[in-house]
């Protein structure tokens, strides 16, 4: 069967180091074009993946199977409503839209044109996100009650760019950008939202967007998400801590799958995805009364191995075989929805409590 032709929009961080490996790793998958104005980056396309380099996304439209848009946020929305009618499915690196009104309106746009749409929380298949999904599925932590989760960077100086500088009109900022991945994975662990609160602030001279934000969701189950992105953390927390009836889950670092694609490995490379045992988190509980005796019990649990090539597989079945797409969109207007809560929230110094939940 011939390989789906590929075209990706953006040869930045996302596109570089996350979509193009990825693609390129995916048997049926072929990275055909690629979308940049830097004579640099056209030149290593051509020569690390074979693909052409390509100047404005229009230039794709007749010529892939597939769009992938890992542009500036701002361009997420026209970008992919331009290539769905132009009768091309899509995939779209997070944040899909500003708001979850422009997410749901893409949603019914590909619904009505049968295209698959779908976005790339590629977080979903980090190390440590299975392997919590996993414990909290064979009840090793009982009913869990607190879900802890940070993305925390000691960044002081800036570094420039529409990220940190940009303002809403540019969904700038890390509420949008490591939020909407702390958010996807609250709610697919714990389930909807109630309510939202948020403190958000920009502790940095020269940048505009927030980089100091924290995200406190209650959820209808009963438990509650405390979740933290920062750039200006000197000291870095664990990135899980989750609380159950049973037993809590600990977890340090970041998954490894980041560090090895800028290092240049991909899913094809020997160990990609597998964590040192170092590395591991522990389950149990501490010492103290009913937690089982003097120091607790409490014990390494080897981390999952990390499965970001789960993601284009899965787009490849959803294209080819009629399979659900890896990430529906209807779950990213649900986050789009707490995010947007907390940006009001935080603006508004309140609990924002969610409607038609």
């Amino acid at each position: 069967m011939t390989d789906l032709r590929v075209g990706l929009v953006g040869y930045g961080v996302a596109g570089a180091f996350f979509h193009a490996p990825l693609i390129s790793a995916t048997p049926g998958l072929r990275l055909s074009a690629v979308v940049t104005g830097d004579p640099e980056r056209a030149a290593e396309v051509s020569g690390k993946y074979g693909a052409r380099a390509v100047r404005d996304a229009a230039e794709l439209w007749d010529s892939v199977d597939l769009v992938v848009i890992a542009s500036p946020n701002r361009t997420h929305v026209p970008l992919a409503e331009a290539a769905l009618k132009a009768g091309l499915p899509v995939v779209v690196d997070k944040p899909l839209a500003a708001t979850a009104a422009e997410a749901r309106a893409l949603a019914e746009l590909a619904r009505d044109l049968g295209l698959m749409l779908t976005v790339f929380q590629n977080r979903r298949w980090d190390g440590d996100f299975l392997t919590l999904g996993r414990l909290v599925a064979a009840g090793e932590l009982g009913e869990v009650t607190r879900f802890e989760s940070r993305f925390e960077r000691w960044r002081p100086v800036p570094k420039g760019g529409w990220r940190e500088t940009g303002g809403t009109e540019e969904v700038a900022g890390l509420l949008y950008d490591l939020g909407s991945h702390l958010v996807d994975q609250a709610l697919r662990l714990l389930g909807p939202a109630v309510d939202v609160y948020a403190e958000s602030d920009v502790r940095r001279s020269g940048v505009n967007a927030d980089d100091d934000t924290f995200i406190a969701v209650s959820h209808t189950s009963g438990a509650r998400s405390h979740l933290w992105v920062s750039a200006v953390t000197p000291r870095l927390g664990p990135r899980f801590r989750v609380l159950g009836s049973r037993a809590g889950y600990l977890k340090y670092g970041l998954d490894v799958q980041e560090e090895q694609l800028r290092a240049g490995l991909t899913p094809a490379s020997p160990g990609f995805g597998e964590e040192p045992a170092e590395r591991w988190g522990t389950l149990g509980a501490d010492g103290g009364a009913g937690s089982g005796g003097p120091g607790g019990d409490v014990r390494a649990v080897p981390t999952e191995p990390g499965a970001y090539a789960g993601f284009y597989r899965a787009v490849l079945a959803c294209l080819r075989e009629g399979a659900p797409p890896p990430v529906a969109p209807g779950e990213v207007v649900e986050a789009l929805t707490v995010l947007e809560a907390a940006r009001r929230s935080a603006a508004e110094r309140r609990v924002v409590v969610l409607e038609n939940r």
